[in-house]
This record gives C-alpha cells, sequence and structure tokens, in this order.
C-alpha cells in the first residue's frame, strides 16, 4: 500500500511549474501552474501539457494557442498574447524557441542524470533504443521520443527530461556545420557515441570527412573527464579520434571486429549476437 501511495505521488509531481519556467526563460507570468509535459503540436498534445507556440516559416504556433488550451493544455509559452488566450494562462517571452533552450539548459543542470549523446549518419535510433533497454534495467532513464533529435527535438527532449532522471539518451542529428556545438552546449554529455560516418548527409556536407568533422562537434559540450565510443571499422575512426584528442577527450572507446578493440564483435547468427568487452564475453 506504502508503494502504491509513493507512485501515484511521483506520477502527480509536475514536470514544471510555471514559475520555474519563467525563471528558467527570463520570462513572465501573472499565475503559477503546474505542468507534466511539453509539447509543439496540438495534434499531439495531452492535459496538463504546455504548448510551446514555436514560429516557422509557414506556421505560427501562436495561431493555435487556444486550441491547445481547449484540448486541455495547462498554459501556453508565447512571445505574444494571442486571441482567446488569458495571460492567466499564458507565460510571455521574447523568443519562444530560445526559452525552449533556455528550459533545455535549465533541465539539464538540475539534473544528476548521466547524459548520453548518440549522433552518427545512420544507426542513431537503433542505439538509443537499445541503451534505453539496457539502462533501464538500473535506473529511470529518459530518451528523445522518436527520432526528434534535429535542432528543435533535441532541446526539447532535454527540456522534458524529469529532475530525478537517472540516464538520458539523446540523438542528436545535424544538416549542417555548426548545428552540432549548438546541441552539445546544451546537453552537455558525459558519454558520446558516434556510430558511423557515412553519405546521408552528402547534400550538406562535400566529402564523408567534412561530415566527420561536423560530427565530431559533439566532443565541443563535453568535460575533459568524458567518454568517446568510435566506430574502428569506419574509415573516418582516426579522424574522429584526433577530433576527440584534439578537445581534450582521454577516455576513447573503439568498438568494431577486429580483436584489439575494446569492444569487439565476435560473431552475428540470426538474431543471436556475441560480443567481447574487456575480458568480457556476452551473447544475447
Amino acid at each position: 500500500r506504502e508503494e502504491a501511495r509513493k507512485a501515484i505521488a511521483k506520477a502527480d509531481t509536475p514536470l514544471w511549474t510555471a514559475q520555474e519556467i519563467a525563471q528558467a526563460t527570463d520570462g513572465k507570468t501573472t499565475e503559477d501552474f503546474d505542468v507534466y509535459g511539453l509539447s509543439i503540436d496540438t495534434r499531439t498534445i495531452k492535459k496538463g501539457d504546455l504548448f510551446i507556440a514555436l514560429t516557422g516559416e509557414k506556421s505560427d504556433g501562436h495561431d493555435h494557442a487556444a486550441e491547445a488550451l481547449a484540448k486541455g493544455a495547462a498554459g501556453v509559452l508565447v512571445s505574444r498574447l494571442p486571441d482567446g488566450v488569458s495571460e492567466k494562462q499564458a507565460i510571455t517571452v521574447a523568443d519562444t524557441m530560445k526559452a525552449l533552450e533556455a528550459m533545455a539548459k535549465t533541465a539539464r543542470h538540475r539534473s544528476a542524470a548521466k547524459i548520453i549523446g548518440v549522433t552518427g549518419s545512420s544507426g542513431k535510433t537503433s542505439t538509443k533504443e537499445m541503451l534505453k533497454t539496457a539502462l533501464t534495467a538500473v535506473g529511470k532513464t529518459h530518451t528523445t521520443l522518436g527520432n526528434l533529435n534535429n535542432n528543435i527535438g533535441m532541446p526539447l527532449t532535454l527540456a522534458r527530461m524529469p529532475k530525478d532522471t537517472d540516464f538520458a539518451v539523446i540523438e542528436m542529428g545535424i544538416s549542417h556545420a555548426g548545428e552540432m556545438t549548438e546541441m552539445t552546449m546544451l546537453a552537455e554529455p558525459d558519454i558520446a557515441i558516434i556510430t558511423m560516418i557515412g553519405t546521408a548527409h552528402c547534400e550538406f556536407f562535400k566529402t564523408r570527412a567534412d561530415t566527420a568533422v561536423a560530427k565530431a562537434e559533439i566532443f565541443k559540450g563535453m568535460s575533459t573527464d568524458g567518454i568517446a565510443f568510435l566506430n574502428a571499422d569506419d574509415d573516418q575512426y582516426s579522424l574522429l579520434k584526433k577530433e576527440a584528442q584534439k578537445y581534450g577527450l582521454k577516455d576513447i572507446r573503439s568498438f568494431g571486429t577486429v580483436a584489439d578493440n575494446d569492444i569487439v564483435l565476435l560473431h552475428i547468427g540470426g538474431t543471436q549476437i556475441s560480443a567481447k568487452i574487456g575480458d568480457q564475453s556476452y551473447t544475447y
């Protein structure tokens, strides 16, 4: 009975309060209210969410703020008060995108979570999902929803992270140079994984080496005692390792099929995999 009571109490713990959001974003609110989730899309909004009215090239979230409230949103984050929205239901900021990034930064620093950043030309979502499965067994784990890994989805994922998170696995995808720097400065990963460097970004980068350097910007936001996991089977491995060292990382671990890697793929047979990590072998 006591465990059930604690579970109910925990479920009732808000993700944010309006006052906390206003403080994190230098915003203003006339009335405090509890927020249990964050949404940028009225089609998927849930009761108790905060609707963040982002402004894009083709649409303006402010036009849907009243609809979000009608669907049960606890309040809205806006840069101006839209028609049909009371100031009691609004947190007003100068720029809603910058406010979302500020919330992401605050969420990162108010939690003691171990942050794992996952990037690469492919395999990010699969790696994230496998890490989620493994880490959930040993702690409260927060992950990117689906593949929301761009310059909006990544800060949204961080801002959605509960305070008591133990592990957060954050996908980080890019489309141009410099974009990863912005993301890593928000996430400040403790661990970075680069799955592989492919040709998925050929319309944005001239060569795979250019792609590798852009992905390696993930190391910029890490402290020097962070850990990098790199794919030694990838021909960009040496370049990625040099970039990690350039940013001060000393703990760089390799994975691949060659025996002298830190993590070695031994065998794949159907759905059964054998691997060796250090001196320990595993089959799963």
